[in-house]
């Protein structure tokens, strides 16, 4: 799934009218990075929610065909946050007879992140659904986000701890970790993360190459040439 569904405020006067991953960095749009990104790694249907003009973003990316993979859509009319909007999406992403874990990234994010060994990660977790709620990337602390989130302490995520790492928006969950929101709530995932660090249930690995969060105008440019540079060396 990618979550799509932000308003981008602070984008603005660039999501005026245009959705923040529509905009674009280099020759694509941030949201084609990570459908790209999914498609080299086999995951071919994807899940996309939307809200602020969602329709663009259908009429721009259609069914996925010419990014050889299948899109569905889940649109919303109210703002759900991001737990919210996933549990939205649930019977999308899996079914009552054979609840399988997922993978969730954001779309305004541009991540070198290869996807691929996640498919083996996403197969252990089935086996372990009791033990395994959720499996997150996370990344040193940018400029604008020095604190960090989560702590990584022996492969498994804390908020605890004092070397604080970054939750790049890149994540496997089990379906259960949701159980307390109900559909159409607007809930936040954070706090269904901390309560399930409580009780040990967190996986998760550093990544150390490129990852920006393009949440301004300012990093949106930085972005931008660095993808001009790349494609001419």
């Amino acid at each position: 799934m990618i979550l799509a569904a932000g308003q981008g405020k602070r984008m603005r006067p660039l999501t005026d009218n245009l959705p923040k991953p529509l905009l674009k960095a280099g020759k694509h749009a941030l949201i084609e990075y990570q459908i790209f990104n999914l498609a080299r790694a086999g995951f071919m249907d994807i899940v996309i929610n939307h809200a602020y003009l969602g329709t663009m973003i259908e009429e721009a990316l259609g069914n996925g065909d010419q990014y050889g993979v299948r899109i569905h859509y889940s649109p919303e009319t109210l703002v759900l946050e991001t737990a919210g909007g996933i549990v939205n999406a649930m019977h999308l992403l899996t079914n009552p007879q054979q609840t399988m874990p997922f993978l969730v990234v954001n779309g305004d994010i541009y991540c070198e992140f290869d996807y691929t060994p996640l498919r083996a990660t996403l197969d252990t977790m089935q086996t372990q659904a009791k033990q395994r709620s959720a499996h997150l990337i996370l990344v040193d602390n940018p400029e604008h986000h020095p604190e960090g989130d989560f702590s990584l302490q022996h492969g498994y995520v804390t908020s605890a701890g004092t070397k604080k790492l970054t939750f790049s928006g890149i994540g496997l969950y089990q379906s259960q970790i949701f159980h307390t929101v109900a559909p159409g709530e607007a809930a936040k995932l954070a706090p269904l993360l901390r309560q399930a660090m409580q009780n040990n249930q967190v996986t998760g690995e550093y990544f150390s190459g490129r990852w920006i969060d393009v949440g301004t105008p300012e990093r949106l440019q930085q972005l931008d040439n660095h993808l001009k540079v790349q494609a001419q060396s």
